[in-house]
């Protein structure tokens, strides 16, 4: 007997292939059965009434971390179908912990998530994914090792190149991570410290990372004017490394880059008939969204939070912090080009009548320069303030989302309309990514059909990642599945209103176990770390 049927389904089955009408059956944690299963039994049977079953949804870029320990239920990610997250991107991760990264990270977790308290001693990868599972999550879990995270445990915030025993001791520990589990390495080099990294660097870490199967994904080194020259870097670890590469959150960023999207696939295609292997992902918005830090060039974060904080207060360095933000200095383009206060949008500081609202309208309010209001933010909050860029041009978008490299991914972390992770006004594609594809540019716009979408969320990440026996629809897998109306299947999430949940979602199963049913959670946490070993999962 089977422990679950799932009668009469629109089977969309992660392929790419036309979708079919058919029976699932489970058992246990896995895909027992698939096709015309009327005459058999289980415990349970739903109807899905023609509703799409697709495999769970991979969200291959996350900055759940430390969200999935403050609330495992992972309410705005699982809501949507996501069965199955990866973390640690941008060069950020929860692990390896050690020296300045670990007082760095007591640091923001005090402020960021107050109820989470860092052991004494250092924290490993293997340490971090045991915490995991220790507390429980809906979500399965793949963890990545930040370049960054390596850097300042070794480093701090040095601007510096590192030593040979500096690499060594970068190299080690990364090692320790892949031994631990972890899938590849990550970097986010418009950040400090990653941004201090050169292209040696990186490209003997990825090795590392690549000797142990993993992958290389990057938040290239510039989206705007450089982001020619960013991917050529990428492409250069890659083949330098011989390691796959995964270019993150792929887009154009500036009204003066809309149309680039033409040449940045370009550049993809040639580098994969070259035999690189090279993919993307993206979220389905017109806007991005990083701390607003991130407008200040990299000599102003040299030294850690204390030293930026001590620029900002000095009149003659914050000139020439807007100078460099407004012209650019060695190769370094800010953010702010193409963008403009008018289009930056406070989305978590101190002051909760201020997250909303443009640092324009923030600064007209209080009779002050932009660029004073965004650095006196920046001073209140000790540089912690998010900020949603409305950036990227609605051609780009589409013509990057309907490459056959392009993945979905939110890029964002977990979180809740309610507790102690509702907070601020933070991007919607933390609750609506993967649903608006669904709805948005499946159903509405026609940009993509069901079937590629569907692919573009789970075989596909699947397969970038080496994950064998999920985000396919077949027996033997791991029953991780959702079930949504496509007619109805919608996000809710708006820019002033993020904290929504979307509608449409019938029910979400991971490893056999049913954790959403009409969007509701079901307060079960069925997933597991999935760590990674030399012969795979």
């Amino acid at each position: 007997m089977l422990d679950v049927i799932i009668r009469n389904a629109r089977i969309v089955d992660g392929t790419g292939a036309p979708w079919y009408r058919g029976d699932v059956g489970l058992a246990g944690d896995t895909i027992a059965a698939v096709g015309d299963l009327a005459g058999a039994d289980a415990r349970e049977v739903l109807s899905a009434d023609g509703a799409a079953l697709a495999p769970g949804f991979i969200d291959i870029h996350t900055h759940s971390d430390w969200p999935l320990l403050v609330d495992g239920d992972g309410h705005s990610h699982i809501r949507q179908g996501v069965t199955t997250t990866v973390v640690g991107n941008c060069g950020n991760s929860a692990a390896p912990l050690v020296g300045p990264a670990l007082s760095g990270a007591r640091r923001r977790l005090a402020v960021d998530h107050p109820t989470l308290e860092l052991p004494e001693e250092p924290l490993g990868m293997g340490a971090y994914l045991a915490w995991l599972e220790d507390g429980g999550m809906s979500p399965n879990v793949l963890a990545l090792v930040g370049h960054g995270t390596l850097r300042s445990a070794v480093m701090g915030f040095d601007a510096g190149s590192p030593t040979d025993g500096q690499l060594d001791e970068m190299r080690t520990l990364l090692r320790s991570c892949m031994a631990e589990g972890a899938w590849g390495l990550s970097t986010g080099l418009i950040y400090a410290p990653g941004s201090y990294a050169r292209t040696g660097e990186l490209v003997a870490l990825a090795r590392e990372a690549g000797r142990a199967g993993g992958i290389y994904a990057s938040h290239i080194r510039g989206e705007n004017d450089t982001l020619f020259l960013a991917i050529e870097e990428a492409l250069a670890i890659g083949k330098a490394a011989e390691i796959p590469v995964q270019v993150a959150h792929l887009k154009a960023m500036g009204r003066h880059m809309w149309g680039s999207s033409l040449r940045l696939l370009e550049m993809l295609e040639e580098a994969r008939a070259r035999g690189i292997d090279v993919t993307g992902d993206q979220y389905p918005y017109e806007a991005s969204a990083t701390g607003l830090a991130a407008y200040l060039p990299g000599w102003a974060h040299e030294g850690g939070v204390d030293a930026l904080l001590r620029r900002l207060e000095d009149p003659a360095t914050r000139d020439q912090m807007r100078r460099d933000i407004e012209e650019g200095v060695d190769g370094w383009v800010s953010l702010y080009r193409g963008v403009g206060w008018e289009n930056t949008l406070v989305t978590r500081c101190a002051y909760p009548a201020l997250e909303g609202r443009t640092v324009a309208e923030i600064a007209e309010a209080g009779g002050k320069d932009p660029f004073d209001t965004a650095f006196d933010l920046l001073l209140d909050n000790r540089g912690n303030v998010g900020g949603v860029y409305f950036t990227i041009g609605t051609e780009d978008l589409e013509r990057i989302m309907v490459h056959p490299v392009t993945m979905i991914g939110s890029d964002s972390g977990v979180g809740a309309a309610d507790g102690p992770l509702a907070r601020g006004k933070p991007h919607p594609r933390g609750f609506g990514t993967f649903v608006r594809v669904l709805g948005t540019y499946v159903r509405d716009r026609g940009i993509l059909t069901l079937e590629e979408a569907v692919r573009k969320m789970t075989a596909l990440p699947a397969a970038r990642l080496g994950l064998g026996d999920r985000g396919l629809l077949r027996p033997g897998m791991r029953a991780d599945l959702v079930l949504f109306d496509p007619e109805t299947v919608a996000d809710r999430a708006t820019y002033i209103a993020p904290l929504q949940y979307p509608v449409g979602i019938r029910s979400v199963f991971v490893n056999g176990r049913e954790t959403v049913r009409d969007d509701r959670h079901l307060g079960v946490r069925a997933g597991r770390v999935l760590r990674r070993r030399a012969a795979g999962v």
